[in-house]
Order: C-alpha cells, then sequence, then structure tokens
C-alpha cells in the first residue's frame, strides 16, 4: 500500500506492539498520517489514517523506503528486554545497534528534522541503589550491564543524542533528536510483561515475594507514556526553540512503590491470595543466573521461558527510582493518576481470575517443583566433597 506522505506524518518503529499502536492512535488527532513500522502487525484493526509497513529494521534499504517523506520518527523498536529473548546477544545486537544506526543514517539521506527515541532506566541502572536519580548521572559502564539488552539500549542511545545536529541532505537544515527513559509499562492490554505474570499468578508459581520490603521503584502507564512521547516531538520543534534537542529524559508515573505491592490489587483483583513468603534477592539471583546457564546449554534445543532473568531480579527487587522534573520543566510532562482497575477488569474481561475450583492435585506438583528447584540451587553452593 502506498503512504500518504501529504500533511504531517509520522513514522513509528517497533509500531506493531503494544506501546507503538497507543501512540499512533493518540497522534491520528494531530498528523494526516502515521506509519506502523514492524516486522509484525498489530492484534488490533487499523483505525483510518493509520498505515502498516511490515519491514524488518535491519534492513536499510527497507528503513529508507519507510522514512521518505516523514516528519518526525518515534524509534521505538527493539528486543531483548525480557524473559528468554535477554538471551539472543545476536538478534539483540542486530535489532537494537544496527537498526538504530539504519534509522539515523536513513533520517540524515531523506531530511527527517526528528527523532524521538525510546530508551530505557538501564542505561544507567545496573543493580545499584539509586534515589531520586536525575539526567546527570553517567551512563553506566557498558561492562557492568548484566544483560546484553541494558548495555545495547545504552549505546543505541548514546549514539542517537550524539547524531543531534547532524546536517540533513539537501542543506535541509539539522536533525534533532532527544532520548525518554521509560520506566516499566502497564496498561490494559499491555503484551508483554502483564501476560506473563498473570500466567504465573495462575499457575501458582507466584508464592514468595523477594527483597527488602521497602525496596522501591517505578512504573508509567502506557498513556502517561504516550504523552511524553508527543511533548518530547513538540519540543523538539523550532516553535519550541529545539529545547529538547539533544537531551535525555526519565520517564514515570512519578510515584515510587515497592514492586510486589503495585502488583498486589492485580493478584486480589483477580482472586488469589497475596504471597506471604519472602526470600533474600541473593537467593532469587543466584536461582536466576543458573536458569540462564541452563539455557545457554540447552536453549537451541528447548527454547524455555525462563522464570527469571539477573535483571529482572534487579529490575524488581533493588530501589532505583528518579526524579521527573526535568522532564516536567522542559517538556511540560504531567502524569496522570493510574492504578491497576482497568487492567484487572481487562483479564477479567478475557477469562482471567480464579475458579471456584482449584485442582489440588496440581498445586501440590507445582509446590514440589519449587522447592526441588530452590533446593538444587542451595545444594549448588554447597562444596563438592573431595574437592
Amino acid at each position: 500500500m502506498e503512504v500518504d506522505r501529504t500533511g504531517r506524518t509520522f513514522l513509528i518503529t517497533g509500531g506493531g506492539g503494544y506501546f507503538g499502536f497507543r501512540l499512533a492512535c493518540a497522534l491520528l488527532k494531530t498528523s494526516s498520517s502515521v506509519v506502523l513500522f514492524d516486522v509484525r502487525p498489530p492484534s488490533q484493526e487499523l483505525p483510518e489514517g493509520v498505515i502498516f509497513m511490515r519491514a524488518d529494521i535491519r534492513d536499510y534499504t527497507q528503513v529508507e523506503k519507510a522514512v521518505r517523506g516523514v516528519n518526525c520518527v518515534f524509534h521505538i523498536a527493539s528486543y531483548g528486554m525480557s524473559g528468554r529473548e535477554q538471551l539472543n546477544r545476536k538478534l539483540i545486537e542486530e535489532v537494537n545497534v544496527q537498526g538504530t544506526e539504519n534509522i539515523l543514517r536513513a533520517c540524515v539521506a531523506h531530511a527527517v528534522p526528528r527523532l524521538v527515541y525510546t530508551s530505557t532506566y538501564n542505561v544507567v541502572f545496573g543493580g545499584q541503589e539509586i534515589k531520586d536519580g536525575d539526567e546527570s548521572l553517567p551512563y553506566l559502564p557498558l561492562h557492568l550491564h548484566p544483560d546484553h539488552y541494558s548495555r545495547t539500549k545504552s549505546i543505541a542511545e548514546m549514539h542517537v543524542l550524539k547524531a543531534n545536529g547532524s546536517p540533513l541532505s539537501n542543506n535541509a537544515g539539522v536533525l534533532q533528536t532527544c532520548a525518554l527513559r521509560p520506566a516499566g509499562i502497564y496498561g490494559p492490554g499491555e503484551e508483554r510483561h502483564l501476560p506473563r505474570i498473570v500466567s504465573y499468578i495462575e499457575n501458582g508459581i507466584f508464592r514468595f515475594v523477594y527483597g527488602d520490603p521497602d525496596s522501591l521503584v517505578e512504573f508509567v502507564h502506557v498513556d502517561n507514556l504516550v504523552s511524553a512521547h508527543m511533548l518530547a516531538a513538540q519540543a523538539l520543534t523550532e516553535k519550541s526553540q529545539h529545547r529538547a534537542a539533544g537531551q535525555p529524559y526519565f520517564i514515570s508515573d512519578g510515584r515510587p512503590v515497592n514492586n510486589f505491592e503495585f502488583f498486589r490489587p492485580l493478584v486480589e483483583g483477580l482472586g488469589y491470595s497475596f504471597p506471604t513468603l519472602r526470600l533474600p534477592i541473593s537467593l532469587i539471583y543466584l536461582f536466576a543466573f543458573l536458569t540462564e546457564m541452563v539455557h545457554h546449554v540447552v536453549g537451541r534445543i528447548y527454547n524455555f521461558q525462563p522464570l527469571l532473568t539477573r535483571t529482572e531480579v534487579y529490575k524488581t527487587g533493588v530501589t532505583h527510582y528518579f526524579s521527573m522534573r526535568k522532564a516536567r520543566e522542559e517538556l511540560g510532562y504531567e502524569p496522570k493518576l493510574y492504578d491497576l482497575e482497568d487492567v484487572v477488569q481487562w483479564f477479567r474481561g478475557r477469562g482471567h481470575g480464579k475458579k471456584r475450583s482449584q485442582s489440588s492435585v496440581k498445586k501440590l506438583i507445582l509446590d514440589v517443583v519449587l522447592v526441588v528447584a530452590f533446593a538444587a540451587v542451595v545444594l549448588s553452593c554447597l562444596p563438592v566433597v573431595g574437592q
């Protein structure tokens, strides 16, 4: 399908995903067309004015074709954020670094004036405690990142911000770029994290919490993140004096909360009991490490979903939250107040929730599996006899 390049056109890489589609629907109010660029189409029907382009960000020819006539690119495509995806280093590198380089090169070649990059908290966080951090924090040294996703997102963000001010082709001005660093995204219909959490709840795996009960992390509702992206795009325009150009911004709901307490309304809203068992984070981290090692050995034969990865343990169990001051002052970002009620209703509306009858045999099997798994972790820490 030919793209209407008249008027204001936005391109969203990774637009087939949950956030990209939500952003597209909001952008329709201010643009003549929105192009979703992704290897897979959205799960929802495209509204009028939104066009889907099936393409791979790793292929420069396809990227170049997509950016022609575009006024602003929202580069949100990435790979390896969570679960077993975090363990595919080759694909993570290709999508996050090579894909970003393709976008930057194409924007310059075809005189796209604005680029908003969706980054992550993880460019500065790698398991160390951070309280009310701000954008003056240095990048975490690349060799200290516990996962390749965070490492490559950090590299990509550096490239994006360094590209700010690059001369565009045909003397069409310069490229204006900025980076948004969001917390964990939630909202009704979120496709990546919430279904995995609900599956753990429904399968009886969510039997414990871990870490310090006073540890605090942050989340961002999808609509707050949409608002931040639209404000960032506006702040890159000449009308706004390009005030966001070359700048990173932390984006969240602005309400630090214990990770597990945040999900309590979801657990209880689906009719389940919130776990009372609390385990030390060191034990969970070790379990995650061993799980990753097992996946490294057998992953090519059986690509199983790890219960947790090391990075996920850090992100959920170690305090790290950031100030919204810069985003408020320079972007005009004011997060609205949301809770998990709409998320609970979304899952309930699709048949999720505790059934009145539970299989005691299934619960017993799950309990045994969990006990054996953690026993294996503990035993692996003991010295081997004879050594």
